[in-house]
Order: C-alpha cells, then sequence, then structure tokens
C-alpha cells in the first residue's frame, strides 16, 4: 500500500522554457550565482529544513524508526491495536522520507553545481531501497489476515479506517502478491532494474559525440539542445537540415539504444510474470485498477480521429506558405511570436481571473503560492531548466520555474500552479495515507489550468494576431500531447506485445515499425504531412519508452481536461464542485471512479469525442481569425 506513489511527488513536466532574456519589467538572474537571488524570487526552502543540520537530525530520526520496525513484525496482525501501531510508524517514515527527500532534489534542482545534495540523495537512496526490501512482509500479512478479521479490527479501532482503502487494495491484488522471501529478492531488483534508462540517458544527453553542421556560416554541434533549438527555426531549409542531419547521425548509435530498449521491456516482462500476469499492459494498470479497455480504447478513438489533427497540419502549411508539409516543419512556429511580455503581476492577474470559476476556496490556495514563496520563479546561474511543482505533505507545494515573461512562460506557471493547487487540495483534505493521487489524473489539474488560461484571453483580448498565436500554441500542444503521445503509446504496446512473443526488439524491427505508425498518424499517404525515411530512428532519443506505460496518460488527461474546463466555464456550482472534490479526493479511491464522479468516464467513448470536437472547433476559430485578417 505505501509503493502506489512516489515518495516524492516530483511531476515533470515538459514543458522547456528555451529563451531566458530579460524583457521589460522582467528580471534576468540568469548569470547570477544562488546566493545572490533577492530573497522575494525563491521558494521558502526553509519550511522543510532550517538548516542541513535539521536535515542530518531528521535523517537520522528516521533511520531510528526503520529500525522500530522488525520488533514489530511478528505481531502486527495480531490485533487492532499492534496493527495501527505498525501502520502509524510506517505512516511517520514516509512522511519523513516525502520532506528529506523534497529538501534535497528541490535544493538540486536550482543549484546543479552543488555535489552536496547529490550525495544526501545517494545516502536516502541506500535507506530507502532497504526500507523497501524490510517491508516485503507487509502484502503476505495482510493477505493472510483477511478481509472479515480486518473489518473486525477497524469496528474496535476506528483510527484505523485512513488505511482501510490501502489494506482493500492488497487483499485485492492476492492472486500477484509474492511470498515474502520472493518479494524480498524482487525489491532488491530495484537496485539495478532502472540500468538501461539511465545507460541510454547517458549516452544520449553526455557521451554521444554530436555530429557537426554549418548554421548561418557558423559550425555548430548538434546536440540535443542545439538540435531542440533549430529544428524550429524560420527558415526551412535549416530545420530541415538539421532534422535530416541530427536523425541520420543518431542512426549510427542504434543498435546500442535498441539492445537498451529490449533490455527495458524485458525487464517489465519480468516483474509482469513474476507477479503472476498475463502481460505487460495489465500489470502495469493493475496498481491503479485502470481497465485495459481505457488503454486499447484511447489509441483506438484517436487512429479513428486524426482528420481535426490533419485539418491543424494543412492549416499549418497555409500558415507557413509551404508548397509541401514536411515532418521537418512540426516544429516550427505557424503565427510569428507576437512581442507582448507580461510581468509576474500580469501572470498573476490573468491566471487568478481565469480561475475565478473556481471559487473563493482556490483563488485563497492560488493568493497564497503567490504571496507565501512556493515559487521559485527566475533561472540562475546552475539551475535546472524547465518547470515542475513537486508537493510535500504538511508543509507546502514547491514550484520551480524558470519565468522570462512571454506567453509560453504565463502558461507554464498556470500549469505548475494546477499540480500545486491539487496538491495543496489533497494535503487538505486527505490523510498521508490516501494523499498521493495516481499518475493518470496528475496532469488533468494542470492542463486544466491552461484551458481556462487561453478561454479567458481568447474572451478578453482584443488582438486577433495574439489570439491566433494562442491558439496556434495551445493546439500545437494538444497535437504533442494528445497525437504524439498516443503514437508513442502504440508504438510502446507494440514493443511489449513483441517481446512477450519470445522476440526480440531490434533496430531494424524498432525502425520499421516506428516509421509505420509516424507516417500513419501524420497522413504521410493522404498527403497532409510528408514524413522522410531518416525519421525512423527517433524512438531512440526518447526516455518516456522506458517508464513502462507511463506516457499513455499524457494523452488521457488533456482529453479529461479539455471535457472538465468545459463542464465548468459553462455548468453551474454543480460541476465545478464535482472538479473540487477530485482534487481534494487525493489517492483515496482508483483513479478511474475519482475522475468519474468529477464528470468523465474514460470507460466511454465520449471524452474522447467531445475532445476530438474541442480540437476540430478551435481550428475552425484560427480559421476565422486568418480571415479577419486576410491571411490566405
Amino acid at each position: 500500500m505505501y509503493n502506489k506513489t512516489s515518495i516524492v511527488l516530483i511531476l515533470i513536466c515538459i514543458m522547456t522554457i528555451i529563451s531566458q532574456t530579460a524583457f521589460g519589467q522582467v528580471k534576468d538572474y540568469s548569470t547570477t550565482d544562488r546566493k545572490d537571488i533577492p530573497v522575494e524570487y525563491t521558494w521558502k526552502i526553509e519550511d522543510l529544513y532550517a538548516t542541513k543540520s535539521d536535515w542530518d537530525a531528521d535523517k537520522d530520526a528516521t533511520v531510528n524508526l526503520i529500525s522500530q520496525v522488525d520488533a514489530k513484525i511478528k505481531t502486527w496482525t495480531s490485533s487492532s491495536k499492534d496493527m495501527l501501531e505498525m501502520l502509524e510508524l510506517l505512516n511517520t517514515i514516509n512522511l519523513k522520507s516525502a520532506r528529506l527527500y523534497g529538501y534535497t532534489s528541490h535544493q538540486a534542482a536550482v543549484d546543479m553545481s552543488n555535489t552536496d545534495y547529490q550525495k544526501m540523495d545517494g545516502e536516502l537512496q541506500s535507506i530507502f531501497v532497504n526500507f523497501g526490501a524490510k517491508l516485503a512482509f507487509f502484502n503476505p500479512d495482510v493477505l493472510a489476515l483477511g478481509k472479515e478479521k480486518f473489518d473486525s479490527y477497524l469496528k474496535e479501532e476506528p483510527k484505523l479506517a485512513p488505511y482501510k482503502f490501502g489494506v482493500e487494495d492488497v487483499l485485492r491484488s492476492k492472486d500477484h502478491v509474492l511470498p515474502e522471501e520472493k518479494q524480498k529478492i524482487v525489491s532488491l531488483t530495484g537496485l539495478f532494474t532502472g540500468v538501461p534508462s539511465k545507460t541510454s540517458t547517458m549516452l544520449n544527453d553526455v557521451e554521444l559525440p554530436p555530429v557537426e553542421v554549418t548554421i548561418n556560416g557558423e559550425k555548430v554541434p548538434l546536440n540535443y539542445a542545439n538540435y531542440s533549438k533549430y529544428r524550429s527555426d524560420k527558415d526551412p531549409k535549416i530545420r530541415s537540415m538539421v532534422m535530416r542531419e541530427f536523425w541520420k547521425h543518431g542512426k549510427k548509435f542504434e543498435n546500442s539504444l535498441a539492445l537498451l530498449q529490449d533490455g527495458a521491456v524485458k525487464t517489465h516482462l519480468f516483474g509482469a510474470k513474476v507477479r503472476n500476469f498475463d502481460n505487460c499492459l495489465e500489470a502495469r494498470l493493475f496498481d491503479d485498477n485502470i481497465p485495459v479497455d481505457v488503454y486499447n480504447q484511447l489509441v483506438t478513438s484517436v487512429k479513428e480521429n486524426l482528420t481535426p489533427l490533419h485539418r491543424y497540419l494543412k492549416l499549418k502549411q497555409r500558415l507557413l506558405k509551404l508548397d509541401k508539409y514536411r515532418y521537418e516543419d512540426i516544429y516550427a512556429s505557424a503565427v510569428p511570436s507576437v512581442d507582448k511580455t507580461f510581468s509576474l503581476e500580469d501572470s498573476k492577474k490573468f491566471i487568478t481571473e481565469s480561475l475565478k470559476p473556481l471559487g473563493k476556496e482556490y483563488q485563497d490556495a492560488l493568493e497564497t503560492a503567490f504571496t507565501n514563496r512556493w515559487m521559485d520563479i527566475y533561472p540562475n546561474k546552475g539551475k535546472e531548466s524547465g518547470a515542475y511543482s513537486g508537493g510535500v505533505y504538511g508543509v507546502h507545494p514547491y514550484i520551480k520555474l524558470n519565468y522570462n515573461g512571454k506567453y509560453d512562460a504565463v502558461s507554464t506557471m498556470a500549469h505548475e500552479l494546477g499540480h500545486a493547487m491539487h496538491s495543496y487540495l489533497s494535503d487538505k483534505y486527505q490523510p498521508y495515507s490516501t494523499s498521493g493521487y495516481a499518475t493518470f489524473i496528475a496532469e488533468i489539474a494542470s492542463t486544466f489550468n491552461e484551458n481556462m488560461l487561453m478561454l479567458y484571453l481568447l474572451k478578453n483580448e482584443t488582438d486577433d494576431m495574439f489570439k491566433l498565436y494562442i491558439l496556434d500554441s495551445y493546439l500545437d500542444q494538444v497535437r504533442g500531447t494528445l497525437y504524439r503521445q498516443t503514437l508513442f503509446s502504440d508504438f510502446e504496446l507494440a514493443m511489449h506485445k513483441k517481446v512477450e512473443e519470445g522476440n526480440s526488439l531490434t533496430s531494424d524491427w524498432l525502425d520499421k515499425k516506428y516509421l509505420d505508425l509516424t507516417r500513419e498518424y501524420y497522413g504521410h499517404d493522404k498527403g497532409v504531412c510528408e514524413v522522410d525515411d531518416y525519421i525512423q530512428v527517433e524512438w531512440s532519443k526518447i526516455p518516456h519508452f522506458y517508464y513502462n506505460f507511463y506516457v499513455f496518460q499524457y494523452s488521457t488527461a488533456i482529453i479529461s481536461s479539455m471535457a472538465l474546463a468545459e463542464l465548468v466555464s459553462n455548468g453551474t456550482e454543480k460541476e465545478r464542485d464535482a472538479y473540487l472534490t477530485m482534487l481534494k479526493s487525493g489517492g483515496s479511491d482508483y483513479p478511474v471512479e475519482i475522475l468519474k464522479r468529477a464528470g468523465v468516464d474514460m470507460t466511454t467513448k465520449e471524452p474522447y469525442l467531445k475532445a476530438f470536437k474541442r480540437f476540430g472547433d478551435l481550428v475552425t476559430e484560427m480559421e476565422k481569425i486568418m480571415e479577419r485578417l486576410n491571411i490566405k
């Protein structure tokens, strides 16, 4: 019951902010040492620990608590009193671990040059891997206790109520729980099962030599950062050259990366088989009790509704004034970035106004986030790029930004505040044991906020060109989330089935499957988007393929958030309260059921069809604006 949610909820969002230039009222601390950043622009890390000594003391206290577990193991299910004592002890250990990990991860994110935090994180990993192995007794003992006995304990001891859902979830898992000694062995595989993923990351991000290309007369090493920068260049010749050279060079290393991918998928198969599941997908979805039909329906529904995507791509072709639209044009902005800069006060106003339909409690929490230093706002020297929100129970969420004043930065802030409000409301209304919400609904609150921000600006903005830019930015995000992540999900399912049939993943097979799917999704054979052969190796640079059926949740989340934003915007207090109840529910029930109560049933086709209609309606809105602007 304690491995359903990671010890620290770090929701890494794929929203890297490229530019860190100062504009207008926006501060520029990108070359400033961390210690010199004005405190009002930093998060309040001292709310976790005032000093490193305090962290050390709590770490030692946690180790001491872990040492007390052994003495209770033999008798912990012999009475309601003993059971409560064990559960409260484990609860305390997990609470402390969340705070310990929160401190090291947040500090490391804003000052990557300080290796002390890496060492501290390594200390925690050693402690908690061993702690995880120690807990091998838990599930077998709960199964031996049984539901009838546990129900009698609940009557005797009401304080067991917060643990009811977790215990019943273990009882649901009876056919997949290993005997204690086998579970200890499986738990220890955590020391090395991540090696394929880590090795792939090290190769792709650090060790593989980049190809060198000439751009505007200058030699440029085409590492992934420069590739990401130049693939969206306004010059189509540069875009094409960069993508072609990058992937042709990457193909030289695909055999090694195929071996790593094969090893990762076989690790997933090992985990599924050792726990008595028929296949990897069933094993992955079981923990959150997500029906396999939800995954299959996502893939089927998207493939049956590619027309809105193809309409958008053809519209982008018009805006970019291209005779032929190619895969290398996907990342080019179809609408020139409007020269608007937004101060922090602007962002605060837009976000709070757009989320007014959620009522006073949500608004008050937003105000607290802005005024009580929940956010680390500007880039500084040595700060990690991108953005995330990480909740720490009993403290408050921490939001890392790299704010640069552009519209993307405003949207990113709204996104991360969605995560933060989800964590805040979950922690406020749930005990720690049921506060951690599943990944399946984690991205809903964040993309919901982006939806609401877009709707607010479209309603209140008078500049048609800016409206066009907002719509293009949003639809491109939906393309990258709903359609692209479903393509990835489709590919991931095919990889696992291939291995489940007793085969190995070779570069030839991976190349062909990935190219075929990419051409299908992007309309290659329909003349929508030409996908050249070189893109076949793109799979080798996608780290999420090591995450074991993770990416489908990006797609289901944005589908859900589009439906919920429409319900809240056009509905009554009933729809608003249903959405807020979802945020407050944490992990007190299975995610599909929590989402149903909010008004979205992902076991039916309705949310999918609404999302595709919404996407198509926004493409139509873009077309109307283009007519007003006389864009041919």
